[in-house]
């Protein structure tokens, strides 16, 4: 067990330094990633989409970077943004991490990219405990998924720098505790931001672009409890504080190592009305 534990400190390890680079490397040239996690099915994708669109109208430089198990079709439907876009296929691994990142966008984003959104793999476990390299995580939640979201995933939560509802469309229908929902967030991370958006019918949507833009224009994000309470504990392998914190990896055997292969990448398309 303790060989195993060992393991995983080492793979986090090695994971945060190259966070490190990868941040610090992307600030240079003035670039900020921003890491979506969510479940499947939590609608990022329609989300995601919209977003992009709202950007290539404002003029501002942005690309996309999707990772999935199989299929291209979430790079397709991102790509009708007009905007810079390029899938991860991951080979069964079930998230990214930041080497694997920074080798995908290395020789493919654009130099005057302002802000890269990672739509990372549908997952709420394994996502939450690797550090991309990102300025801003996250995590969004639809209103079919339960009031108890963010308890039952608290990591993914707890180390949120804003939280996103989706598919308002339909919270009545499903009967969505929207104070409820909240209750939950503020006690795993208090103080977040909860955004409530439909991609169908355009709430809340900007809101996102906005508070991305504003952290690449030098904004502090919202500071997790989660991750002031492991930051001085932890530290990355060329000695830089850990910016996330080091969670052990729940679930090892289903984490993997892997490649993850790019088999899309588009830089422009023909921009079509998003769907839901």
């Amino acid at each position: 067990m303790c060989r195993v534990v060992d393991l995983q400190q080492a793979v986090l390890a090695k994971n945060e330094a190259a966070a490190h680079a990868l941040r610090t490397g992307l600030a240079a040239r003035g670039t900020t990633v921003i890491n979506l996690l969510s479940s499947p099915g939590s609608g990022k994708t329609a989300l995601l989409e919209r977003e992009l669109l709202l950007a290539r109208e404002r003029g501002t430089p942005v690309a996309a970077l999707t990772a999935d198990l199989a299929t291209e079709n979430d790079a397709t439907r991102l790509a009708r943004s007009g905007v810079p876009v390029k899938q991860v296929l991951t080979d069964g691994l079930c998230h990214l991490e930041a080497d694997m990142l920074g080798r995908h966008l290395e020789g493919w984003l654009p130099e005057t990219t302002r802000l890269v959104f990672v739509e990372n793999v549908g997952n709420l476990v394994c996502p939450a405990s690797y550090d991309l390299g990102e300025a801003m995580r996250v995590v969004l939640a639809s209103v079919t998924e339960g009031e108890d979201k963010p308890l039952k995933y608290p990591t993914a939560f707890g180390l949120a720098h804003l939280v996103v509802v989706t598919k308002t469309d339909i919270a009545d229908a499903v009967g969505f505790d929207e104070p409820a929902f909240r209750a939950h967030v503020e006690q795993v991370n208090p103080g977040v931001e909860v955004v409530l958006t439909s991609a169908r019918r355009g709430e809340g949507v900007g809101v996102l672009l906005d508070r991305a833009m504003a952290v690449a224009d030098g904004e502090p994000a919202h500071e997790p409890v989660m991750g002031r309470r492991h930051r001085g504990h932890h530290h990355q392998a060329d000695g830089a504080p850990q910016r996330n914190g080091s969670h052990p990896h729940p679930h090892p055997h289903d984490c993997a190592d892997g490649r993850g292969q790019s088999a899309y990448a588009a830089s422009a398309a023909p921009a079509a009305q998003p769907r839901a």
